[in-house]
């Protein structure tokens, strides 16, 4: 009996998937709640289970196909009782011998006729100069058995329906060596991810606002806590966490910035849904933490490592995807020292980090060397004023440089 394997509901608004992967080819034994291939939506990787034990059957959608909610993908065929399966075991046992014994006697019947056809008479000068002047191929060719020739132009030939076209490369088609193209077709959250970027420049008024930070109280605090911390909670304190408690505290005193257009109105948002920007196999995801501002410090981090790991696994939820009032994203962990992030709509800004760089600054009247982060805020003009902007990512300057401010909330 056959059982349907259907696209599961992934999440709210998505409609349709792409076939991913497949993790089993047909034939192949498949147990319960085994993954058999990967679904992609505009938010996410998901693994679709099998419903119960037994062999992959006929796969109706390909690699890169788009499939509804609800359709009919594949076919998982229930084990087979012991008896069936013996049957299917023997049967090409008999068949073997049969096509084994034409074989063999073909080409010794063949082989003499051959060669007494192709001996030839001794050739004259100007028949030697011609064959000289034709390509090697067609020499070869025309040494080689009549059926052979055939045959082995009948499989260069053939076509092969099943196999999926390989990327084009236009290096090969135009004969240039060592010029060519790959063209890969944009997974479905590749091509999400730029159509919502293309969107927030095309749709909002973005403006990007800089500052430095001196890294030197986070890192010392850090430095004499984070053996404690990571014994205690079994998760390293990182600088994420205090960005995020950072970015909490600017938010509440500009609420603008934690905001959203909709339509003609402006909706503040009381909660904070704190998006942080990880880096995946498939792209760059953005997981939601729910009412950060409730989070502890070791929460956070708990939490943020949890995305991370199941972000190169492909096991985010496509809930923990959306629903953010503001997005921070550390381009310092890939190394770069100065950015302007892309507001993620319908959100109205977005912090960015970098990396951090021992740099010369002026302290006190002295020239000292500091560890350094430019921040940069990318903000919707069309609600929020220069002043805020500049205001809310001075406010997180001194949270960063002041780390016990943020605990007793002045």
């Amino acid at each position: 009996m056959s059982i349907e394997l259907k696209v599961p509901e992934i999440g709210e608004s998505i409609t349709e998937v792409e076939i991913g992967s497949w993790l089993k080819k047909a034939g192949e034994p498949v147990k319960k709640d085994e993954p058999v291939v990967t679904l992609e939506s505009e938010k996410a990787t998901v693994e679709l289970p099998s419903p119960d034990a037994g062999t992959m059957g006929k796969v109706l959608k390909q690699q890169g196909d788009t499939a509804k909610i609800g359709e009919v993908i594949a076919y998982l065929e229930e084990a087979k009782a012991d008896g069936a399966e013996k049957k299917v075991e023997k049967a090409p046992e008999t068949k073997a011998p049969e096509k084994a014994a034409p074989q063999k006697s073909e080409p010794k019947e063949k082989t003499p006729e051959v060669k007494a056809e192709e001996e030839p008479a001794t050739p004259r000068p100007t028949q030697v100069r011609a064959a000289q002047d034709k390509p090697r191929s067609e020499r070869l060719r025309e040494t080689q058995d009549p059926e052979e020739v055939l045959a082995t132009a009948e499989r260069k030939t053939a076509p092969t329906p099943a196999a999926k076209p390989a990327p084009q490369r236009a290096g090969q088609e135009t004969g240039v060596p060592g010029r060519q193209e790959e063209v890969v077709p944009m997974s479905k959250l590749r091509r999400t991810v730029a159509e919502r970027l293309v969107e927030a420049q095309h749709n909002a008024a973005l403006l990007t606002t800089f500052n430095e930070i001196d890294m030197s109280s986070v890192m010392a605090l850090r430095k004499e806590n984070g053996e404690a911390f990571q014994k205690k909670y079994n998760v390293k304190l990182g600088f994420m966490s205090f960005f995020v408690k950072a970015a909490i505290d600017g938010l509440k005193q500009f609420p603008a910035i934690n905001s959203e257009v909709r339509g003609t109105d402006i909706v503040y948002h009381n909660y904070f849904d704190i998006g942080v920007a990880i880096g995946s196999g498939k792209g760059l995801v953005v997981p939601v933490l729910r009412n950060a501002e409730r989070l502890s410090f070791a929460e956070i981090e708990m939490a943020i490592g949890d995305f991370g790991r199941r972000a190169q696994e492909n096991k985010l939820k496509p809930d923990e995807l959306q629903g953010g009032t503001f997005t921070i994203t550390n381009g310092g962990v890939y190394g770069s020292l100065l950015s302007t992030p892309i507001v993620n709509p319908p959100q109205s800004g977005v912090l960015g980090m970098h990396g951090i760089q021992e740099r010369p600054v002026a302290h006190e009247g002295q020239v000292v060397i500091r560890p350094m982060m430019y921040v940069a805020l990318t903000y919707d003009h069309r609600i929020v004023d220069g002043r805020e902007a500049v205001t809310f990512l001075k406010r997180v300057k001194d949270a960063i440089e002041n780390p016990a401010r943020m605990l007793i909330e002045i």
